[in-house]
């Protein structure tokens, strides 16, 4: 009899499809609980309508169908729905992490006050309320600081402040963003901290038994110093020392005992300077975008595959490959409408170039970081070693051009027309 897992994941979620096909590769059976007027399955899933907003009525529902029909696993794909799929974990006794861990993992101001307590390295930081034009003093730690939505990821609505003008607009501006957020709270307070210089790394790793097994890292070559703070390069393994990487992975699983998280994956980032390591970001979660198709490199198998083994307990034997690995993650660089990218086809035949994957079709308006939440598409690479990778990537990001019309709208008489596509022509 197949082992059955339940996945809870929005319904945009790019995460699902990759699930689905780890699930089917694993002899899995899964079920797919979202929200929608139709409910999201394929041919190897079923679909349940949830409201996934309301966790008492979502639930009511879970636990009845896991009641006749339990489940072995229930994973949580994205921020939105870790703690929706950890208290169903709870309230069905499987194994997960407690829906106060993962609260903690996902909101900004909860993590900071966690870690600082448990004496990990932390920014300065305050949380204020914040409302439109209403005047903040500057930090009592100074400037630069840098503005943070409290749960909002992939550097949303993050924006670097060197003085107290910068400072008033990247607080409205950042407001604007979370307007539109359900909890009320997170959609009218903000982070500010202290800017942390350094390089940055991240780490994907997976918690058993709250003992954390380092996957992979990543070192971005390129400074993440602002004003917003849009990841490009991913490249695997990264180029530093194993003094810096044992500081590094002792950083990370002192913030994973500290929020209480003992068990599945985990996506960190830190920086590292003079003062040591920094824990900037930690989720209970995957790597977002298309980036986990860099684990199948080191691991031999796809990231979605590694976390559900380890939900069911199955111990899967470990491959490892020499050589490195990296990504592209093709930024969006101004506001308008895509009308195509040029050079893909050029790029492609550049040695140790793998695979390009454009996300975004012809036609759709794009925005560009803090407001932008996607990116224009990714590039992988493989070569013997990680300058090789980068220098492959760079030379295929030179070739990659977007065209990108002005956007102009379209008033119907009452209001503008959806700003979400744009018929191409």
């Amino acid at each position: 009899m197949k082992r059955r897992v339940l996945l809870v994941s929005p319904p945009e979620s790019y995460r699902i499809q990759p699930y689905v096909r780890a699930a089917h590769s694993l002899g899995l059976e899964i079920n797919l609980a979202s929200q929608g007027e139709w409910a999201v399955s394929s041919p190897y899933s079923a679909g349940i309508d949830v409201p996934l907003h309301d966790h008492e009525a979502a639930l009511a529902v879970l636990v009845e169908l896991a009641t006749n029909q339990p489940f072995d696993a229930v994973i949580g794909t994205d921020d939105s729905t870790l703690e929706l799929a950890a208290k169903l974990a709870e309230q069905t006794g499987l194994q997960q992490n407690l829906p106060s861990a993962v609260r903690i993992a996902r909101r900004k101001d909860l993590s900071r006050n966690c870690l600082q307590q448990a004496g990990v390295q932390v920014p300065e930081f305050t949380v204020i309320k914040v409302t439109a034009n209403n005047p903040v003093d500057p930090p009592c730690f100074g400037f630069p600081c840098v503005v943070k939505p409290l749960a909002l990821s992939g550097s949303r609505g993050v924006i670097r402040a060197d003085s107290r003008t910068s400072l008033q607009q990247g607080l409205q501006r950042s407001l604007r963003i979370i307007s539109e957020e359900y909890d009320i709270y997170e959609k009218s307070h903000l982070l500010i901290e202290q800017f942390i210089a350094g390089r940055e790394f991240a780490i994907e790793g997976m918690l058993s038994d709250g003992y954390l097994d380092v996957l992979a890292m990543f070192d971005k070559p390129d400074p993440l110093d602002g004003p917003y703070f849009e990841e490009t390069f991913y490249i695997s393994p990264a180029r530093i020392t194993e003094n810096e990487r044992k500081l590094v992975v002792e950083t990370v699983q002192k913030s994973c005992a500290a929020y209480g998280l003992v068990t599945g994956p985990v996506h960190a980032e830190c920086r590292l300077n003079e003062r040591g390591a920094w824990l900037i970001e930690l989720a209970a979660r995957t790597i977002g975008g298309l980036c986990s198709r860099l684990l199948s490199f080191g691991t031999g198998y796809s990231l979605e595959e590694l976390v559900l083994a380890n939900a069911i307990g199955l111990d899967l034997p470990k491959q490892v490959n020499c050589g490195a690995a990296g990504v592209l993650m093709l930024p969006i660089k101004q506001e308008g409408v895509l009308r195509r990218v040029e050079g893909v086809m050029k790029a492609e035949k550049i040695p140790y170039i793998d695979d390009i994957e454009i996300s975004l079709r012809e036609g759709y308006k794009v925005y560009p970081l803090p407001e932008g939440a996607s990116y224009l598409g990714f590039v992988f690479s493989t070569a013997p070693d990680a300058d090789t990778v980068e220098d492959a990537l760079r030379d295929a990001e030179r070739q990659i051009n977007p065209v990108i019309a002005p956007f102009w709208p379209v008033l119907d008489g009452k209001k503008e027309a959806s700003a979400d596509k744009i018929a191409a022509g």
